[in-house]
Formats: C-alpha cells, structure tokens, sequence
C-alpha cells in the first residue's frame, strides 16, 4: 500500500446548472482557458475556443478523449450543455437498438439503459480530471412538484432538466454542483401589498429544500454569479500526472506480441499491446463480450474499419476492463 496524507491537488469537476439565461455559458467561459463542447450552439457570441458542435454521441466522446490524449489543448473543459449531450445519447441508444424512440423500450427501461450508456462520458472525463484539466457541465433547470414521504402539502423544486437516471449519475459524480438563480425581495408597499423586486444573479453552493447543490471547499451557502468567489479553489495549473510501474516486464510484453502478430494483428496495433503488456486474446474478449463485434480475425476487422472506429478510440477503457479481470492471469 502507498499511503499518503494531506490534501492532494486535483482539477475540479464542477457542474453548474440553472434557469435559462442567468448567465452558465458565460460564467464557465471565465474559468481558467477553457475549451468549449458546444452542444446546443450557445457560445457564438462568446470570443471563446470551441470544438466543430458535435453531431452525435460518438463524436461527442471521441472530442472528449482528444482532450485527454493532449492535456494542454486547455485547462478548462467545457460542456455545454449536458442535457443536450443527453439527448445525443438517447438518440444513439435508440439507434443501436432499433427502436423508434425510448419510449419503444417500455415503461422506464430505455432511460436505465441510457443512464448506462452516459456512464462512458463520465468515464473519459475522469481522464480529463487525471490529465489535471478541469471539466465544467452545464445544465438547464426544471422546475417540479415535490412531496416529501413524512411531510403533508407539496412545493415547488428546482432540479437538474435531465432524466431522473441520469440526473443522480453526475451530481455524485461532480465535486460541485452550483444552482444559479435570480435572488428577489418580497417587499410590503403602503397598502399592505407585497411585491417581488430584485433579481441579483446569485449561485447557490449548499443543499436546499427547493434546489439540490454541494461543494467540498467550504464555500459560503450563496455568492455572486461570477468567477471571482471560486478562484481560490479552482485550479489554473495543470498539476503533474502520477505515473505507475506496469506489472507486466520486457520479457512478457515480448511474448505476447509475438503472438499476437502471428495472429495477424496490424502493426498499429502490435504497438499498443506491447506498450500496456496485455495481449491480444484479452483484447478481443472485451470486444466479444461487449457484443461490438463478431468472431473475426484481426484482418476482417481492420478491413471493416473496426479497429479504426472503435477499438483504437477506446483503447485506454479496453486496457482498464482487461486488467480489471479478477480472472485474468498476472504472466
């Protein structure tokens, strides 16, 4: 066991959601360099960097890994926002399963199985979070009727505009969730009436009974809608990423190229087995079991554009399920 203590410096996930026009775009584009994922086309009128708007789901998460393949395209990464980026992989789970919409699933089971189909998303920006970049999620706000279990009555919720198996996914999985809303005053005039004024843009830090938010900063509960209240907490640099010895040695990196090649892999290939010392069997589980492509032979898959298309995309998640196989042989 390698055992530390003290704080340890990380990018931030931060995830910023609230009512239409408050502002989000704006606020994450004053976050240190950042580089947006335009999902919904809302930053013309920014002078920000920007990504061509990604036309499905697929190409959203092939953007999102050439980040984390080059970490110095920018410190901040923007997603904006994420409740479009779910309507793309609604439409993709759809595709892939021949269904019409998903509502074609049946009561509630589409949205289970998109909920784990955005799991991948969040997989590739925890390598964005590793490469000491951070990842700022946008997001629209609904409103909703909300009865407690033990109380009586009901009242009105600010929640995430997402579906409800997505929604809890990434508010676990960020280390913020801000709520922006417009902040008014209810004020008596002469005649006993009151009225509504204000309209401060405000960002709320903790949990409420009528919004959901968090942060591990100790932030105060409310601040301005603006950067300078988080920037002592964000980080501007890129902190180094930790390295780790591989298991595997020369001699086994050898031999299983060796058979590899004789099993007619592409030099491509042969390159990134021998690099992460796991061989081309395991490989090929991962593309079985995931049901991504038949029984073939390396040749027939290159030929198809397979290894092109996905395994070489994918190819730090499919080194990550192959060595997480409690089965898997350590020579």
């Amino acid at each position: 066991m390698n055992i530390t203590n003290g704080k340890v410096p990380r990018a931030q996930k931060i995830l910023l959601y609230g009512v239409e026009g408050i502002g989000k775009t704006t606020l994450a584009a004053a976050f240190p360099d950042p580089l947006f994922i335009d999902t919904e086309g809302s930053t013309y009128h920014l002078d920000v960097k920007r990504t061509d708007k990604p036309i499905n789901w697929k190409d959203l998460l092939i953007q999102v890994q050439e980040v984390w393949k080059a970490p110095g395209l920018c410190q901040t990464l923007v997603i904006d926002t994420v409740d479009w980026a779910e309507q793309l992989c609604i439409a993709q789970v759809c595709a892939d399963n021949g269904k019409a919409n998903i509502e074609s699933f049946g009561y509630g089971k589409g949205y289970v199985v998109v909920a784990e189909a955005f799991r991948e998303l969040l997989f590739n920006l925890d390598q964005v979070i590793e490469g000491g970049t951070n990842v700022v999620l946008t997001a629209h706000a609904k409103m909703r009727k909300f009865e407690e279990p033990d109380e009586t009555g009901s009242y009105d919720r600010w929640e995430l505009k997402l579906s409800k198996n997505v929604a809890p996914l990434i508010k676990e999985w960020a280390d913020m969730v801000l709520f922006a809303n417009y902040k008014t005053y209810l004020v008596t005039d002469k005649n006993g009436k009151k009225k509504a004024q204000g309209g401060k843009r405000v960002m709320y830090t903790t949990h409420h009974t009528c919004w959901d938010a968090k942060n591990r900063h100790g932030l105060p509960d409310e601040l301005d809608l603006d950067f300078a209240p988080l920037a002592a907490v964000i980080p501007a640099g890129k902190p180094k990423k930790k390295t780790t010895k591989k298991k595997a040695g020369p001699q086994e990196d050898t031999s299983r190229a060796s058979t590899a090649a004789a099993a007619g892999v592409p030099e491509k290939l042969l390159k990134l087995l021998k690099r992460d010392g796991i061989g081309e069997e395991e490989v090929r589980k991962v593309i079985v079991d995931r049901g991504k492509f038949r029984p073939a032979t390396w040749p027939e898959m290159d030929e198809a554009g397979f290894i092109d298309g996905w395994v070489i995309p994918y190819w730090d998640k499919i080194v990550e399920m192959v060595r997480s196989d409690p089965d898997r042989m350590p020579f």
